[in-house]
Parts: structure tokens; C-alpha cells; sequence
């Protein structure tokens, strides 16, 4: 704002100006001059300040200053902008009435890949779409530890500490690692794509914490790369949400994805496919996102949150993936006759067939066992999973993930 005044106001029609600032720091260098802006060390204050038409909410966290700021903007008939996808995943249902009571808009694109303008995409330009599946990789960090991974042949743990010495990880590293940062930015996207509440408990998460250097070889062997990606669609059954590292293809969009972009894929009835690429985080990109949707309401753009009003949101019932796809399976097995006839009994008896199997050298008195099997469901594998145990020639926990088509 400092950098293009004239430009912002070309572009929105109006003048678009700082009013008043709040930080927790008031003294920290944060590389911009402030001292031509009003002060508040009371966010809450700021947000009921009558020289305010727009109150941006850049503080993160789901509950405290953070949810009363903008609960407190909108019942003072202020629009909000915010970065917050936990505050959103949490409460956004409720936000969201709030502020069609009040006749407010809440606009949250820098809550979802960074600077890239996926929610812009699915509530205007693909809003004459029935949205089929939302997938992608929404955790610049994840993508980053895991392809660092596969170009350095550096261990989990290794490249954990790197990630966290480069700062790259938020103070609670299970937020990103945990998959719980990235399974916020899903539980909006599929609200927004079926029309749903957000339900960011019905979000299947498992994190990257158990991918090992060997996981990402092998994959890299049979043409795979792993990542944490998201996938949303509604079946039959309900809306499934899930977030959890998958195998895609090496020459697929998704698998050529390297450091810390993200992408986001979305599919509808019409439009087919939509890929979307760029950088997820960092301060450019994040105000680029911030400062489109100022200018969307400078313009007079206004949108229910969700591309829908609240009341007509529907509750969704939570469904664990059932649709069918082929997974990766690593075992270690003990080496003695009829090892691998016994583990395709019990793939056989779960009723899964196998696609390719690879076995490499061998590590004392065992070996580790690669296995690509065809189209299952996750409840046929969880049965041949448990039926491994009592064969007596599997080695430790077998590891198993999902390959997305792509």
C-alpha cells in the first residue's frame, strides 16, 4: 500500500488507505514506517474504531484475540479480511452467519495456498461448475522436507532439523508436519467446492513423520514420488476429506511439485481440470492475497464466505475413503522359505491382487519387500495388514500409502 497508491487506486476506484495498526510489539522493526498510522495495543480496540470500513486479521490462532477481533469488526459493521485458515476451519460456519447478519463479508484467500487465487477460482470463475474433487499440496513445508529428502538422500530427522534451523516450521512443528495446517486449507476448499460447512473434524490427517529416505527411493524406483496431499470429494457415502502422504506419478504436475510451492487441482463437470501452481507462504505472496481481496471490496465485490449463503451450507456426513486405488506396501520380510507365498495368501484371502513386487538385498536374516498392488479398498488392506502379523515372517510395521491417480 505504501509501494502502489496510485496503482491501488486506479485499479479499485477509490482510495484505499491504512488507518490503524495493531501488533503485539509495537517497537519491533518490522522494515515499514509506521509512524504515519494510528496505534491501538488493543487489537479489539482497532477493530471498533469508526474510521475503519475493513479490519485484516493477519494474527493466526483459532480462538482469543484472533476470533474476537473479527467477531467484534463484524457486529460493528466492519468487512473482514484474514489469513487464518485455523479460525475459519473451527469456526467458520458460525463466523459466517455472523457476518450475513450483520451484513458484513469476510474474504480469506491468503487463508489458503498463499498467493495462489484458488478461492477466487472456485467462487467466481468455477462457480458454474459442479466441483467433482479438490486435491493438492498445501503445506509448502512438507513439500519441501519431503522432495529435499529425495534430492539430498538425507533421513526424515535430517531434514526435519534443517527445515527447523531455516525456519520453516511453525512453533508447533506438528502443525505442519502433523498435516493439521494443510487439512484447514482442505476443510475450506471442500466447503466451498460441495457447498458443505466446514468440517474440519471429519478430515482424515495423517502427517510425513513416518516417510522414511527408503520410502522415497523405492517410490522414485517404480516411478512415484510421495506427498502430502489432500483430496476432497463427495460420494455416495458422504464427503471425504483426507489428508495423508499418497504416491503420484513422477511425471504428473503434482509429482514434478519441488521446495516449498504448493498446488492446488481442481476438477468439475465442465471445466474438466484446473491446475494451479505457485508459491504457498511468505510474505509477498501472502500480501498479494490480503491485498486482492481489500481491492475486491473496495470495488463493491461482495460474496457470501462460503460462495453460498450460510444458511443454505449443508451438514455433510464425514466418510472415510472408500473409493478404490492402488497402494504401495513396504514389508520386511525374514528370510526363510515360503515368506512371500505366505504374504500373497493373505493379500489373496483380503481379496487384493498384485501388480508388481520388488524385493531388495538382503539386511542380516531379512529383506525389505516392495509391493504395488492393484485398485483395493482401504478396508480390504487394514484386513491384510492385521492378517500379516500371524504369518510369522513379517519384520516390524508394515508401511502402506495410497496412490493417487493424478
Amino acid at each position: 500500500m505504501q509501494d502502489h497508491p496510485e496503482l491501488l487506486a486506479a485499479r479499485a476506484g477509490r482510495g484505499v488507505e491504512i488507518t490503524a495498526v495493531s501488533a503485539r510489539d509495537r517497537n519491533r522493526d518490522r522494515g515499514v514506517e509506521l509512524s504515519a498510522y494510528a496505534w491501538e495495543d488493543d487489537a479489539a480496540a482497532l477493530a471498533a474504531r469508526d474510521d475503519v470500513d475493513v479490519v485484516l486479521e493477519l494474527m493466526g490462532g483459532h480462538d482469543g484475540i484472533a476470533k474476537r477481533v473479527v467477531e467484534i469488526a463484524l457486529d460493528s459493521g466492519k468487512d473482514v479480511v484474514t489469513a487464518n485458515k485455523a479460525l475459519l476451519a473451527h469456526h467458520g460456519q458460525a463466523l459466517a452467519e455472523r457476518a450475513e447478519a450483520n451484513g458484513r463479508v469476510i474474504r480469506f484467500e491468503a487463508a489458503v495456498a498463499g498467493g495462489i487465487p484458488v478461492i477466487k477460482a472456485l467462487t467466481e470463475s468455477l462457480a458454474g461448475n459442479e466441483m467433482t474433487r479438490v486435491m493438492g499440496v498445501m503445506n509448502g513445508t512438507c513439500n519441501y522436507i519431503l522432495t529435499r529428502m529425495q534430492s539430498a538422500g538425507l533421513p526424515y530427522d535430517a531434514v526435519f532439523q534443517e527445515a527447523a534451523d531455516l525456519g520453516y516450521l511453525e512453533a508447533d512443528p506438528q502443525l505442519d508436519v502433523g498435516g493439521i495446517d494443510a487439512g484447514h486449507k482442505l476443510a475450506l476448499l471442500a466447503a466451498i467446492a460441495f457447498g458443505t460447512k466446514v468440517d474440519f473434524s471429519g478430515v482424515e490427517l495423517e502427517g510425513i513423520g513416518a516417510i522414511t529416505i527408503e520410502d522415497i527411493t523405492h517410490a522414485a524406483d517404480m516411478g512415484f514420488r510421495i506427498k502430502l496431499l489432500g483430496v476432497a470429494q463427495m460420494t455416495g457415502r458422504g464427503l471425504e476429506q483426507r489428508m495423508s502422504p499418497c504416491l503420484v506419478p513422477a511425471s504428473s504436475p503434482l509429482g514434478q511439485l519441488e521446495g516449498g510451492t504448493n498446488m492446488v487441482v481442481l476438477e468439475g463437470d465442465a471445466i474438466g481440470q484446473v491446475v494451479l501452481r505457485g508459491p504457498g507462504a511468505g510474505a509477498g505472496p501472502t500480501a498479494s492475497a490480503v491485498m486482492g481481496d481489500v481491492m475486491d471490496l473496495a470495488r463493491g465485490l461482495r460474496l457470501p464466505v462460503f460462495g453460498q449463503p450460510a444458511a443454505g451450507l449443508r451438514g455433510a456426513r464425514a466418510a472415510r475413503a472408500a473409493v478404490p486405488a492402488p497402494y504401495y506396501l513396504r514389508l520386511r520380510l525374514i528370510d526363510k522359505p515360503g515368506a512371500l507365498a505366505k504374504v500373497a495368501k493373505v493379500l489373496g484371502e483380503a481379496g487384493i491382487s498384485i501388480d508388481r513386487m520388488r524385493q531388495y538385498d538382503h539386511e542380516d536374516v531379512s529383506a525389505p519387500v516392495l509391493i504395488v498392488t492393484h485398485k483395493t479398498t482401504r478396508s480390504a488392506l487394514e484386513e491384510a495388514l492385521s492378517g500379516f502379523e500371524a504369518t510369522g515372517v513379517v519384520q516390524g510395521t508394515p508401511v502402506a500409502i495410497r496412490i493417487e491417480q493424478v
